[in-house]
């Protein structure tokens, strides 16, 4: 059996192109095992896992634990504001006490960039990235690659736009790092204030005009602003970014080409995306958030088999 070149998935920079690989024709066959009527497998029947949670979640917390318990693990969940962190404990020693019962992975979404690699080097366990602040979300981006393969074919030459903060967003970054690995062009479209100095340096492209960047692409993940990670004004008003860098079912339709709609969500419903075009044709949201768990599945399974 093939196997991962990592014992923690702590973002896409720390893998490698046969990693994704892997992943993905995993994740086929664990997409293939919960369509089936009986959604459950026995792989993972004697593995613990811990999932740690220091910001708030739904999708992604609710796509790792039905990963989980579809491959038959154990699953404990925290959620760090009714936690002992409220009164004063480190992450090492919260993380500690938990692997004291006898935990095996640990997944870990924190608000602090580099949390999960921190953690890699001081506990004894399996650690799989849920997000770390505007860092790195390996799960998102293997999901989005996932979902692209699907509705195009494949990924190399192909062209992505992401559209929105990206000066902000760790599952920008995760699908910068995991399309360019990949074969993929890539875009990034939003306001210049919400888009990082150097991002050319990545092998992307700036492109400040979002009808230039749509009939460029073959997808377009948008993205929504992120208001809890900004200390100031980046834009004058939503309305003003909705006009400038929302995408409208007028907008989309005047495209000359039919192209994919993605969205890592939560959306905000009128801001980047109207509510025609999240639930039209060539949307495929819902679609994503069902490959999550698959894709979820393949990480984790692929992970345990190298605990030893």
């Amino acid at each position: 059996m093939k196997e991962l070149s990592v014992n923690h998935l702590l973002g896409i920079k720390y893998i490698n192109q046969q990693d994704i690989v892997l992943i993905l024709e995993t994740a086929e066959h664990f997409k293939e095992v919960i369509n089936r009527p009986i959604k459950k497998v026995p792989s993972l029947r004697d593995v613990t896992i811990a999932n740690i949670f220091f910001e708030n979640s739904t999708r992604t917390k609710l796509s790792f634990e039905l990963a989980q318990k579809r491959l038959s693990a154990d699953v404990i969940s925290f959620s760090a504001a009714q936690s002992s962190v409220k009164k004063g404990e480190t992450l090492i020693d919260t993380v500690n006490n938990i692997l004291a019962m006898k935990v095996d992975m640990v997944v870990m979404r924190h608000s602090n960039p580099g949390a999960a690699v921190f953690l890699s080097k001081n506990v004894k366990a399996s650690i799989i990235n849920a997000g770390d602040g505007a860092h790195e979300h390996p799960t998102q981006a293997l999901l989005d690659s996932f979902t692209i393969r699907e509705n195009l074919g494949g990924i190399a030459g192909k062209k992505i736009v992401i559209v929105g903060d990206i000066l902000h967003s760790r599952v920008a970054l995760s699908n910068i790092f995991a399309l360019k690995m990949q074969g993929a062009s890539v875009k990034v479209c939003g306001p210049k204030t919400l888009i990082p100095k150097h991002i050319e340096s990545l092998g992307v492209t700036v492109e400040p005009n979002l009808r230039k960047a749509l009939e460029w692409c073959d997808a377009a993940n948008m993205l929504r602003v992120q208001n809890e990670r900004m200390d100031v004004n980046y834009f004058p008003s939503t309305r003003e970014y909705a006009q400038q860098y929302g995408l409208d079912k007028n907008l989309l339709d005047s495209l000359n080409k039919e192209i994919v709609i993605m969205h890592p969500g939560p959306i905000n419903r009128g801001v980047e995306i109207t509510s025609d075009v999240a639930d039209s044709q060539q949307s495929v949201i819902l679609n994503q958030v069902e490959n999550g768990v698959a894709v979820r599945m393949a990480v984790i399974y692929l992970l345990a088999s190298k605990i030893k």
